[in-house]
């Protein structure tokens, strides 16, 4: 269709053109198919394994899943261990004996400079304090603690520094045996103090259970508490008159330790910080230590190696005390005691399996015992700790 009309009017002329759209229909149909494309996705598209398109990079939360999902079995298990479950006070516990044992291990595998007991205490202590110190500040909980647990976790530091230095009196001046029995009367001595102090209600089989875990630690060192005297072929027992001093200080250091068990879990329940009590301990054992050092002993300057040495065990000793401190927290202090006793059971038998120590029919039953105990405790589980 096409019209046109025109007017003449002197030097004026108006034209007017109509055209019919279908004139035009195929220029606008080919510029219309050329758009569609970009404008109109297809409405079902087919896809096959050679469609498909992979993005080059993954968005972040694609990337986290995976990375999330080859996390180590280790730290899974540390993760349900520390969580609060029905088993982690004793699980923590458990850890920290493993890791007493390791140091023991590592101490007598890497021979390294002789250091005195004051400045290998003075050490661990330090790093304990920089360790807890730091952990603290990268969690965001307050270094000075609630004020309603400031006193218990004073004390618990006081009684935890009594009771270590009273032990490195008791250790310099006793056969090393000796003194390693009196320092495992602290568990049964935890207990009483929490029945006393913190009221808690024990079971025949938790009693049955540290009972059975001392016995089996008298049978391993039975034949250690008695040495024989190659002159005259007669057996002299090691507590003379003139260690009565550093056997008291034996006994008074597992009272001071017990007491400092008690205070631990006091002071991790109210606060709900387990790391305040160890950081309550190194803030006042550190400087402590320092100052007997430098009165009672000489420094002795490590080198290189015997300092790294003293870093790893110090680094090692923090995390013992870090799960120490769950465990109490999470756990009746009469069955996480029971636990401690692993430590000796472990490194009896490191101590045979390197030909260390002489097998006997002794070490064998009281590794048993102690093993059987934990055992049970482990198997009967926490109690419901009514409140």
């Amino acid at each position: 269709m096409a019209s046109s009309a025109e007017t003449s009017d002197g030097e004026n002329e108006l034209e007017l053109i109509v055209r019919d759209a279908s004139g035009s229909d195929d220029g606008g149909l080919a510029a219309t198919d050329e758009i569609a494309p970009l404008l109109t996705p297809p409405e079902n598209p087919k896809i096959n394994i050679f469609t498909v398109s992979y993005p080059r990079k993954a968005p972040r939360d694609q990337v986290r899943k995976p990375l999330e999902a080859e996390t180590s079995p280790v730290a899974h298990f540390i993760s349900w261990v520390w969580s609060g479950s029905r088993y982690s006070g004793l699980m923590c516990m458990a850890i920290s004996s493993t890791i007493y044992f390791v140091m023991e291990v590592f101490s007598e595998v890497v021979s390294a400079q002789p250091i005195p007991l004051l400045e290998a205490a003075f050490t661990r202590c330090t790093i304990i304090l920089v360790l807890s110190f730091v952990w603290l500040r990268k969690s965001g909980q307050p270094i000075s603690g609630l004020a309603n647990v400031k006193n218990l976790l004073i004390s618990r530091a006081l009684m935890g520094y009594l009771s270590l230095i009273s032990f490195i009196y008791c250790i310099q001046r006793l056969p090393l045996s000796q003194a390693i029995v009196l320092s495992f009367t602290t568990p049964i001595m935890a207990s009483i103090v929490a029945r006393v102090i913190l009221h808690e209600k024990y079971k025949i089989a938790d009693v049955g259970g540290l009972a059975c875990s001392f016995f089996g630690v008298l049978f391993i060192f039975r034949q250690m508490l008695t040495t024989q005297d190659k002159n005259g072929g007669k057996n002299i027992s090691v507590k003379g008159s003139s260690h009565i001093y550093a056997i008291l200080a034996g006994i008074f250091s597992s009272i001071t330790g017990g007491i400092s068990y008690c205070l631990t879990r006091a002071g991790a329940k109210a606060s709900d910080q387990p790391l305040l009590t160890v950081f309550s301990f190194g803030i006042l054992a550190s400087p402590a230590s320092g100052i007997c050092l430098f009165a009672l002993e000489e420094f002795v300057f490590p080198d290189v190696y015997s300092f790294s040495v003293m870093l790893v065990l110090g680094v090692l000793a923090f995390f013992a005390e870090v799960f120490l401190a769950r465990g109490l927290q999470l756990e009746k202090t009469g069955k996480v005691a029971n636990v401690i006793y692993m430590e000796a059971a472990l490194s009896q038998l490191w101590g045979i399996g390197s030909s260390r120590i002489a097998l006997s029919f002794g070490r064998i039953f009281g590794c048993l015992l102690i093993f059987v105990s934990v055992f049970c405790t482990m198997y009967i589980g926490p109690d419901k700790e009514t409140e």
